[in-house]
């Protein structure tokens, strides 16, 4: 079925959900590069329907789900990307996993995010999260959706796992401390630095919000407040994705080597 209309009801549903609002009540999102959708796929989440642009992606590899062609102008107009890949899917989303999903799960190891704000250090951070094998990112306290386009295109798919989990500060900070975890802060002005942290056999990593970082309740609850050490004549702070990167390295370095204690 070809598309013609910017009135087209799938048409205004895209449009919709390039809103966090949009998504949320349509419970559903949208991928337009071919990789990312290609991993949301394989990690189980269900296409809706696709809007393919034959002009700009000849080849058609979506056969099997319910596809509507649109021509190069109308396309560009939906697409988030500036050089579309010529196909855009509509997938459905999944509810947010909590406090009870993650009692029931075995993790030994976490990136706890309180309150984060921006959608592109999420998205890196799980990226990051994924690559050293952390067992699930916990967000905490953030108005950001996992779907938003930018967490989704930093993360390259990392986003769709299903280690992903929603708490408040609250339930986090009372579940921690009852499951044992030891708590690693990272906080600028931290007592210790970064390769003093010595991470044990059940840990989480926990990193602020960009402009504020951890409050008071988070700094007294951790076992360990660690900073990342800075020699340059200027610069007191690094990217929260940076040195959320720096800590769960020097994690796995610890693990690769046998020195969780």
């Amino acid at each position: 079925m070809q598309i013609t209309s910017a009135q087209n009801s799938k048409i205004k549903l895209v449009n919709r959900l390039r809103s966090k609002r949009g998504r949320q009540r349509d419970a559903r999102f949208i991928i337009d590069y071919k990789r990312d959708l290609q991993r949301a796929v394989q990690l189980g989440y269900d296409i809706d329907f696709v809007l393919h642009c034959p002009e700009i992606f000849p080849a058609q590899d979506c056969a099997e789900f319910e596809t509507h062609q649109l021509t190069p102008v109308l396309f560009k107009r939906v697409s988030y990307r500036e050089n579309p890949d010529g196909v855009l899917a509509v997938l459905h989303s999944k509810k947010p996993k909590a406090l009870a999903q993650l009692e029931a799960a075995d993790v030994n190891h976490a990136l706890v995010l309180v309150k984060p704000g921006v959608p592109g250090n999420i998205g890196a951070l799980l990226r990051t999260a994924d690559a050293v094998g952390m067992d699930a990112v916990i967000l905490v306290d953030t108005a950001v959706d996992i779907y938003n386009p930018n967490v989704i295109r930093s993360s390259t798919g990392a986003c769709f796992l299903d280690n992903i989990f929603r708490l408040s500060s609250t339930e986090a900070l009372a579940y921690f401390k009852s499951a044992g975890y030891e708590i690693v802060a990272a906080e600028v002005s931290g007592g210790r630095t970064l390769y003093d942290v010595d991470f044990r056999p059940k840990s989480i990593i926990v990193l602020g919000s960009e402009d504020s970082g951890l409050s008071a309740d988070w700094i007294g609850a951790a076992d360990q407040v660690a900073r990342i050490p800075m020699s340059g004549a200027v610069s007191d702070s690094l990217n929260v994705s940076v040195s959320g990167s720096l800590f769960m390295y020097e994690w796995h370095r610890q693990l690769r080597h046998g020195n969780l204690s």
